[in-house]
C-alpha cells in the first residue's frame, strides 16, 4: 500500500491506454492498468472513435484500482497524456462527428504542401509555429476534413486534441497545454498562443478551440460528479490540463527547467522519435519546435516506421523478431506507412542489395538499420538545430537515453549501439509517458514544478551499457541508398530529397 496519496497518470497511445497508479511521494508504480484501442483505415488512412479512448481509459483504471488494491479515496489526481495530432471533431453536446484522424493517418499530405505553400515555405512556419505542415499535423488534417468532407467541418462545434477530449471528460473544461498545442500548426510557440492569422488561413473561429493552460500541469479543474462515477474514483480531485506524450516522457524522464536540459532522448515505438529539453527555442524546417509541459521547449523528430513496421518485415519473413543479423550488402528502408521524416508521405518500402547469400535474417537485420538509421539522422539534424555540432566528440558521446517499447528489445538496443556509437542508458520504468503524466497530476494537487516532482522520484536503477565502434560502414550504406532513391523511387516532396520535417 502507498505511505502517502495516490495519482494516476494517463497514457493514451495510438494503441492502447494505460492508467498508473503511482505513489505521489516516492513515484513507485503501485499498479499499471491497461485497455486496448480499435484502429481501422486502409491505405494511408488511420482512424479511431474517440469514444473507444474514453472507455479505454474507464476500464483502465477500474484494472488499476483492482490490480493495486488502492482505495478510491486515497487518489488526489490525474491527468492525461495522449498521441500527439490528432484531430477530434465534436459536436455542440461534445460528442464526435466522426472517428478522430490519428497522426499517422497520412492523407493530408497534400494540404500540409498547399498550407506550407500558402504561408510562403517552410522557414515562414517555424518562424511562428516552430514547426512545418507535414501529413501528421492537425492543420494538415483539419484542411483535409474541410475539402473532403465539408458538412462535417461545417457542423464542428469543438476541435480538440486526442488529451483535450479526454480532459474536458473528466473536469469538463476545454482545457488543453502549449505542449500538445504546439503540434496543431496553429499555435505559436513565438508568442505562446494561437496565432490569429494561422486560423484565419484555416478558416478556424477560436471559440472552437480549448484554452491553453500556462503548462500541462496547471489544474485545469476538478473531476465532474459524472467522470466520478464512471471510473469510481472520487469527484473533486486534481485534473491537471495534461500534455502530449512525448512531452510527458520528458516530464517521466525528469527533462526540463528544473532537471535535466540539452539530453538526446532516442523513443522506440510505434513511431521512432527523437528529443531534447531546451530553454532556447530553434525554429528549423528539420524538426518539429514543439514546446514542452513545463514552460521550456522540446525541439524533436519523429518517423513514422519503427517497431510496427519492423515486426511486419519479420512476419512477412516468418521470423521471430529477435531472429535477426547484420543485414550485410542489403538495405531495406521499411516506410510502410509513407514517411514523415524524411518528408516522404507517399513512400513504400524499399529493399535493394539482395545476393544469393542474403538470409532472412540478414533482411530482417536491414529493416531493424533502416528503420534506426532513419531516426538517428533525424537525431543529428534535431542536434544542429540546436546549435550543436554531432559529429563533436563530447556532443557524440553523451549518453543516448532509450526508451519506448523497442528499448526492451535486445535487437533494437544493439542495433541502436552499433550504429549510434554512443553509450545508451535504458530506465528501469517502462511506463514513462504515464510516470510523466503521474507527476502532472501530483503537479497539478500540490502546485509543484512537475520536472521537479519527477527528478525527485526514486523510480530504480537504469542500465547502463559502454558505447561500441560505431558501424560506419552501414551508416553510410543506408544514408547511400536514401540520398539516392528518395526522389525517384520514394516520392520526395517539396524541394530536399531527406528534410527532416
Amino acid at each position: 500500500m502507498p505511505s502517502h496519496e495516490v495519482v494516476i497518470g494517463v497514457d493514451s497511445s495510438t494503441q492502447s491506454t494505460k492508467a498508473a497508479f503511482v505513489d505521489a511521494a516516492t513515484g513507485r508504480v503501485l499498479a499499471v492498468g491497461r485497455a486496448p484501442h480499435v484502429v481501422t483505415g486502409e491505405g494511408g488512412a488511420r482512424e479511431t472513435d474517440p469514444e473507444v479512448w474514453w472507455q479505454a481509459l474507464r476500464d483502465a483504471v477500474a484494472a488499476g484500482l483492482k490490480e493495486s488494491g488502492v482505495a478510491a479515496a486515497d487518489v488526489t489526481g490525474i491527468a492525461v497524456a495522449g498521441q500527439q495530432h490528432g484531430l477530434v471533431v465534436l459536436d455542440a453536446a461534445g460528442r464526435p462527428l466522426r472517428p478522430a484522424l490519428l497522426w499517422n493517418d497520412t492523407r493530408s499530405a497534400p494540404q500540409a504542401a498547399a498550407l506550407t505553400a500558402a504561408l510562403g515555405g517552410a522557414d515562414a512556419w517555424t518562424a511562428r509555429t516552430g514547426s512545418v505542415p507535414v501529413a501528421s499535423m492537425t492543420a494538415s488534417k483539419w484542411q483535409w476534413l474541410r475539402e473532403n468532407e465539408p458538412e462535417t467541418a461545417a457542423a464542428t462545434a469543438a476541435i480538440r486534441l486526442p488529451h483535450d477530449f479526454l480532459t474536458e471528460r473528466l473536469s469538463g473544461r476545454a482545457v488543453t497545454d502549449p505542449g500538445d498545442a504546439s503540434g496543431t500548426c496553429w499555435y505559436s510557440t513565438a508568442t505562446g498562443s494561437y496565432a490569429p492569422e494561422l486560423l484565419a488561413l484555416l478558416s478556424i473561429d477560436p471559440a472552437l478551440l480549448p484554452e491553453v493552460a500556462s503548462s500541462g500541469a496547471a489544474r485545469a479543474g476538478s473531476l465532474t460528479a459524472e467522470a466520478a462515477e464512471a471510473l469510481g474514483l472520487p469527484a473533486g480531485i486534481a485534473v491537471a490540463a495534461g500534455t502530449g506524450d512525448n512531452m510527458s516522457a520528458a516530464v517521466g524522464l525528469g527533462l526540463g527547467g528544473a532537471g535535466l536540459l540539452d539530453h538526446p532522448v532516442l523513443s522506440l515505438g510505434t513511431s521512432g522519435t527523437v528529443f531534447t529539453t531546451s530553454r532556447a527555442r530553434p525554429a528549423s524546417p528539420a524538426l518539429a519546435g514543439f514546446a514542452a509541459a513545463d514552460g521550456t521547449y522540446l525541439p524533436l523528430a519523429c518517423t513514422l516506421n519503427c517497431t510496427l513496421a519492423v515486426d511486419k518485415v519479420a512476419a512477412l519473413l516468418g521470423l521471430d523478431r529477435n531472429d535477426a543479423t547484420p543485414g550485410g550488402e542489403a538495405v531495406l528502408l521499411p516506410y510502410l506507412d509513407g514517411e514523415r521524416t524524411p518528408d516522404l508521405p507517399t513512400a513504400a518500402g524499399l529493399l535493394t542489395g539482395l545476393r544469393h547469400d542474403t538470409t532472412p535474417q540478414q533482411l530482417l537485420g536491414a529493416a531493424y538499420e533502416g528503420a534506426v538509421v532513419t531516426v538517428l539522422r533525424a537525431l543529428d539534424a534535431l542536434l544542429r538545430a540546436c546549435g550543436l555540432d554531432p559529429d563533436d566528440p563530447e556532443v557524440a558521446h553523451r549518453p543516448l537515453l532509450l526508451i519506448g517499447g523497442g528499448a526492451q528489445g535486445r535487437v533494437w538496443v544493439e542495433t541502436v549501439r552499433r550504429l549510434s556509437g554512443r553509450p545508451v542508458t535504458v530506465p528501469s520504468s517502462g511506463e514513462l509517458v504515464a510516470l510523466g503524466a503521474a507527476a502532472l497530476a501530483a503537479a497539478a494537487a500540490t502546485g509543484a514544478d512537475p520536472v521537479a516532482i519527477a527528478a525527485g522520484w526514486d523510480t530504480g536503477d537504469e542500465v547502463r551499457l559502454e558505447a561500441v565502434e560505431r558501424d560506419v560502414a552501414t551508416w553510410e550504406r543506408v544514408g547511400s541508398v536514401l540520398e539516392r532513391a528518395a526522389k525517384p523511387l520514394l516520392g520526395a516532396t517539396g524541394g530536399g530529397a531527406v528534410r527532416q520535417s
